[in-house]
């Protein structure tokens, strides 16, 4: 197989959310990430949209993605431009900022 990633990953073991636009969302296991993307684990990948945002609320982290490929109950990201997190301000809901807003 070859190596297709343009920066490596790095092991993680966080939970996470998927965010969808309309307001639902899905709980998910973060198993990996880079600059790049990220390897999720979601209990059933059928159905979800052409994108999404991933929320790591415990590393103040979010990002807008979309599947790239997915296994299982496996599913590869990719990001999309800009990256993103969330301020730390739990009683005012989640806002996306750049980390240069810190």
């Amino acid at each position: 197989m070859t190596e297709k990633r343009t920066s490596p990953r790095h092991r993680v073991l966080k939970r996470g959310t998927l965010a969808f636009g309309g307001g639902g969302s899905v709980d998910c296991m973060v198993r990996n990430i880079s600059s790049g993307g990220a390897r999720l684990e979601v209990a059933n990948p059928l159905g979800l949209p052409r994108s999404f945002t991933l929320v790591i609320e415990s590393d103040q982290f979010v990002r807008r993605c979309r599947p790239v490929w997915s296994s299982d109950i496996r599913i590869g990201v990719a990001f999309d431009e800009g990256l993103r997190r969330v301020p730390a301000r739990p009683t005012s809901g989640i806002r996306v900022g750049t980390f240069n807003d810190c």
